[in-house]
């Protein structure tokens, strides 16, 4: 049986496990010594390690408030020292350092030699140690991190629209490889031929970058499935595969295989080389997206990496959790990375849940000069080189967010590429119409809708080229900024706004699809937002509560389960929310078959999706304008006639008021006078009775989504008689593993009924026992009664627990389980 050399796994062990990385892989978060000041001082051995802090990655420079800071607070030349110890069997071998992020400008030493400089946030560089250690011996490893934003490089030059952050905010690993080793395998799907578009016949082709290239190895490479069962034998020197009845990858589908290269010298293994990879082919065409050559509308939201408190720096599993939340609860089937490369942990999990990604350059309108150029260059190189083996991928950006033509620059961008993944189109988001194009798909943020116009524009009055393809970018947003706290008739334009946008890009079928602005709310510069450092921009907040413009999303869902059932309606049914005390439609979002609509238990509506005005997306909010329905027959013995003429005069004076009816409004009145003999005296009596309520008797309010002909989901609007915290939580079992864990805690304060109670503000206190720490502050006080925390682990297994206490409402006890990883790695 040959040999396998540096190979520190039991590989029968990791079989379909062990993807995306090779089996030496060494993770270096723990341990580093960190300092907001870098010094030469800090390169020697006998530094006075009281003066550094010890910290964890992911980091950041500085935990900042949640909001009211100034960014100066994270901005200086910061420095990280870890001490590592150089096996004597690492000697003759390369000890590859990788830093998936560091933000923004970072030096490697070691021992005080500086060996390698990144100018770039966003992605992530490899380092070769070996030249410069002492093997057998303790080395000394320093990284300096400057996160100024005053540094000649993408995205720095002028104010951006939003915060940059700094630190070692990814994680940092070895790989300890033989001088022959694979640096990248980069599978190619050229032709995709099928049926239903789950199974077909696909042609693969498979390049393999060796280092260095030598004529005294060879490569073997095979297809597994995720089980790590072989499913075929593949040519590796980038002939043509020919796959029969495979799986394809796609949002309903997200199958995924194993492909394994292994690098032979003589008869060893020197190297292994492991990628999950889909089957999938992504095309731009004149009429739309074609997944599979199936047409797909692109439907999504943009995306910033930052979190409350702790800017970029959180670790895998808060990373993946975002992705659930765009695809599970959301409903979306695409996200942008706005506006720079993002975790390769979320864009896994977009590879594991089927969301697929628009990813882009950092930068954001602002262009530089020469050296600023280049490295824009260097980004969209890096870029792809490190992340065109994900299947989610279906679109490159490779111009500067909103940046004005600068064809020099584009022209360098787009060649990059395209040379090096010639399987995607690229794409370069403007916010001009009829700029020059050069890449494969005019990629346009259309802000256009003001609330009174149409969602979108057509796709003829902005591209230049019309057999190319068009995709919107961004909408909404700066157009509308909303909070959780502000007012129902705010909240109801907010989500009314995305639906329209949504409904217009649905309704043109020459355009590939949308994404809207944004997921979340997000920390940007004073220049931006709502002056307090938030931009007010997203359809959840920081904490990734939703706003009720979420369901227009979340309503897409297929009802596929009971936990997919969307119901959410737009009004909590107060009548002092509202001027003149005069209630809106409401609208009813939901993917349910039929809902139906009760007041005081009487039945007065069914509502299906045609109800409507929202007729080209596939479930459109549904309007209700009656709240009546029959009643007036059952009730007061009107002939449906009848009924139906004061319902209509009813509802004119709910919106118009008594003394300001329209004209049609006023003839109507007069037939219910002269026809029905109505008075003034009854007409009002009606009207207090069946609209207004103004004094009158509670009226209580329930919607049920019938699904299959059953109750799936209820939804009561009553008058609120006690109140309660609520939790949603990422997971309550956290995993000390390569760094810490952490969970997202949501919090909302409810009703009896549970509806959010948005003009709850007390503050919580928070605490915890055990091995866990609260990430921000310990007292919090909801925001349109929402908020939020994180715990985060501290090394140590055990049971832990997070309080969360009020002086008028019932505590919260949240249990955590904390175990440490097996230590196969």
């Amino acid at each position: 049986m040959p040999a396998i050399v540096n190979c520190v796994y039991d590989l029968s062990k990791r079989e379909g496990k062990m993807m995306n990385q090779n089996f030496s892989r060494q993770y270096l978060n723990n341990d580093w010594q960190f300092t907001r000041s870098y010094s030469e001082a800090i390169h020697g051995n006998r530094v006075d390690t009281a003066t550094l802090e010890t910290v964890r990655l992911p980091h950041t420079t500085v935990e900042t408030p949640f909001h009211y800071f100034d960014e100066s607070i994270y901005q200086y030349n910061s420095a990280y020292r870890r001490v590592l110890k150089a096996e004597e069997s690492w000697r003759g071998k390369c000890v590859l350092m990788t830093v998936e992020a560091a933000g923004h400008e970072s030096e490697v030493f070691v021992n005080g030699v500086s060996i390698h400089t990144h100018r770039c946030g966003y992605t992530a560089y490899t380092v070769d140690l070996a030249p410069y250690l002492r093997f057998g011996e303790e080395n000394v490893l320093v990284i300096r991190v400057d996160s100024r934003e005053t540094l000649d490089q993408p995205p720095f030059g002028y104010v951006i629209d939003y915060m940059t952050y700094g630190g070692l905010y990814r994680e940092v690993y070895l790989e300890i490889k033989e001088q022959a080793h694979i640096r990248d395998v980069f599978p190619k799907v050229s032709a995709v031929k099928t049926d239903n578009g789950l199974v077909g016949d696909v042609t693969l082709e498979c390049e393999v970058t060796l280092s260095p290239q030598s004529e005294e190895t060879r490569v073997s490479m095979e297809l597994l499935d995720e089980d790590g069962k072989l499913v075929q034998e593949l040519l590796a020197d980038g002939g043509k595969n020919e796959l029969r009845g495979v799986k394809l990858w796609l949002p309903e589908q997200p199958a995924r295989y194993i492909l394994r290269a292994k690098l032979w010298k003589n008869d060893c293994v020197v190297d292994i080389h492991e990628e999950k990879i889909g089957l999938r082919t992504a095309e731009f065409r004149v009429d739309g997206f074609y997944l599979n050559g199936r047409k797909t509308k692109i439907r999504g939201l943009n995306r910033h990496q930052s979190y409350p408190y702790v800017g970029y720096a959180m670790p895998e599993s808060i990373q993946r959790h975002d992705v659930h939340i765009l695809k599970n609860e959301l409903g979306l089937n695409a996200v942008r990375t706005s506006h720079y490369p993002q975790s390769h942990h979320f864009i896994d999990e977009c590879d594991r849940l089927g969301l697929m990604v628009f990813t882009e350059i950092p930068g954001w309108q602002h262009i530089g000069g020469e050296e600023w150029k280049k490295q824009a260059v260097r980004n969209t190189e890096d870029m792809v080189l490190q992340y065109r083996n994900h299947p989610s991928i279906i679109l490159w950006g490779v111009r500067i967010n909103e940046s004005m033509d600068c064809d020099e620059l584009y022209h360098l961008t787009n060649a990059a590429a395209h040379k090096l993944d010639d399987t995607r189109a690229t794409g370069g988001v403007r916010c001009i119409p009829k700029s020059s194009l050069l890449e494969d798909v005019y990629t346009y943020n259309d802000f256009s809708h003001n609330g009174t116009n149409p969602g979108v524009v057509e796709k003829s009055t902005i591209t230049p080229d019309m057999s190319k393809g068009y995709l919107i970018t961004e909408y909404g947003g700066h157009m509308f900024p909303t909070k959780n706290f502000d007012d129902e008739p705010h909240r109801i334009e907010h989500m009314l706004r995305h639906a329209r946008v949504v409904d217009g890009y649905y309704g043109q079928d020459d355009i590939a699809g949308g994404f809207g602005w944004c997921m979340a709310d997000y920390n940007t510069h004073r220049d931006f937002g709502s002056g307090d450092r938030v931009c007010y921009h997203g359809v959840l907040d920081m904490f990734r509560n939703h706003k009720l413009a979420a369901a227009v999303y979340a309503s897409q869902k297929k009802c596929r389960a009971a936990e997919d059932v969307v119901l959410e309606v737009s009004s909590a049914m107060d009548i002092g929310e509202h001027p003149a005390c005069q209630l809106p439609d409401m609208y009813i979002l939901s993917n349910a078959d039929v809902v139906k609509v009760y007041k005081n238990d009487q039945l007065v509506g069914e509502y299906e999706a045609k109800d409507t005005p929202f007729t080209n997306m596939p479930r459109g909010p549904m309007q209700v304008r009656d709240f009546i329905g029959d009643l007036l027959e059952k009730n007061e013995g009107f002939s449906h006639r009848k009924a139906e003429d004061v319902k209509e005069l009813l509802r004119a004076a709910n919106t118009y008021g008594i003394t300001n009816l329209p004209p049609s409004a006023k003839l109507l009145a007069e037939k219910c006078m002269l026809r029905y003999g109505m008075t003034m005296e009854s007409a009002t009596d009606l009207y207090n009775k069946y609209m207004s309520n103004w004094g009158g008797t509670v009226r209580t309010y329930r919607l049920e989504a019938i699904v299959n002909g059953e109750v799936a989901r209820t939804v009561e609007r009553r008058p609120v008689t006690s109140a309660a915290l609520t939790v949603d939580v990422s997971g309550n079992v956290l995993t000390e593993g390569a760094s810490y864990d952490m969970a997202a805690v949501r919090i909302r304060v409810v009703s009896q009924d549970n509806a959010v109670l948005p003009f709850y503000q007390e503050p919580l206190k928070l605490r915890v026992e055990g091995p866990i720490e609260i990430v921000g502050p310990d007292c919090v006080a909801p925001r349109g009664g929402m908020c939020g925390t994180y715990v985060k682990t501290t090394g140590e297994a055990g049971e832990a627990v997070l309080y969360i206490e009020s002086a008028n409402l019932a505590p919260v006890t949240i249990r955590f389980t904390v175990k440490k990883q097996e230590k196969s790695e």
